[in-house]
């Protein structure tokens, strides 16, 4: 009975991997639209998409990102700028692409643009803050979706949505968490709303990767910036040597979980646009598939737990 157990968990592996394998033709016709293609995963996406044979549109929010880009790619790799939280900028980056697309139709988006600053906890931050991550993280990708949603309908094609690991659990305070939250449920919902159409939607959830959001620099700085606007009442909950620990935590964790190869994201991103048969959801790096997502199903009184005990405390802490 076990022999036979194996030999159909075998199988099943087997067929697994052959159907994962299995790659769609022709993608020197096919048209992809990626956003944030400045640095990061979005620019090496566009390459990678571009040495392939796909006709790439590239969107940039600066004019240096779209040149540079534009510069090291071949001609069908087409660059323009793009502000997320501008409509009338959204608008007009989808009739760029509608006018190269034409009656092919939009093959695939790659959601991919996204900030994750300003940050802190919770009663560091103002409405404002929350606006600045939300506009972009959430309504931003949902307004450029819907911009070119009928060209994506038209060629049958494939939206990627990148989210994170931090749209299953919320480690922290702050709106980068309520934002991919957020486009975890957007990402649900228009997949099961298009699947009829046949539309794939697709969810990349990374963990932690060397990109300017996890830019040791630019997070401290933010910890500091919004620190000194801080009432004095709050800065003495918090202590005055709290930035100094927090700056020391995050060294410490950035240097052991943020991964260096952007490529693990760049290959899920890459099969869910050429793919026969794509995954529902891709889990990228070791710290999101061991630890983020064994962490995310346990119970709440468990991963609270796990979570207090690498969080800086506060000088009045009481816990």
């Amino acid at each position: 009975m076990l022999q036979y157990l194996i030999i159909c968990v075998l199988l099943y592996v087997l067929y697994y991997r052959y159907r994962d394998s299995q790659c769609i033709k022709n993608v020197s016709d096919k048209y992809v639209y990626i956003t944030g293609c400045d640095s990061g995963f979005g620019n090496l996406l566009a390459k990678h998409l571009d040495e392939q044979g796909f006709h790439v549109l590239a969107a940039c929010f600066t004019e240096k990102g779209a040149e540079e880009l534009k510069e090291c790619t071949s001609s069908r790799l087409k660059t323009f700028q793009l502000d997320i939280v501008n409509s009338e900028s959204i608008i007009k980056a989808a009739e760029f692409v509608k006018s190269e697309v034409k009656e092919k139709g939009l093959w695939g988006l790659v959601n991919n643009a996204g900030i994750s600053l300003p940050a802190g906890p919770s009663d560091w931050l103002t409405i404002d803050d929350y606006k600045a991550v939300l506009n972009v993280n959430l309504i931003g990708l949902i307004e450029v979706t819907l911009s070119v949603l009928p060209l994506i309908k038209r060629a049958r094609g494939r939206i990627v949505n990148v989210a994170s690991i931090f749209g299953k659990i919320s480690c922290m305070g702050g709106p980068y968490c309520i934002s991919k939250y957020g486009v975890e449920a957007f990402n649900d919902g228009l997949r099961r709303d298009l699947s009829e159409f046949g539309v794939k939607v697709l969810c990349i959830e990374p963990g932690f990767f060397k990109t300017n959001m996890t830019n040791l620099d630019l997070i401290t700085d933010n910890f500091k910036k919004i620190w000194f606007r801080l009432p004095q009442d709050v800065k003495d909950d918090y202590g005055a040597d709290y930035l100094d620990k927090v700056k020391h935590k995050l060294k410490t964790r950035l240097a052991k979980l943020a991964d260096p190869n952007l490529m693990k994201v760049v290959w899920c991103m890459n099969h869910a646009l050429t793919s026969v048969h794509p995954r529902t959801r891709y889990s990228a790096g070791r710290d999101a598939k061991l630890f983020w997502i064994p962490l995310s199903y346990m119970p709440t009184i468990i991963s609270d737990i796990v979570l207090r005990l690498d969080k800086v405390k506060s000088a009045k802490c009481i816990l």
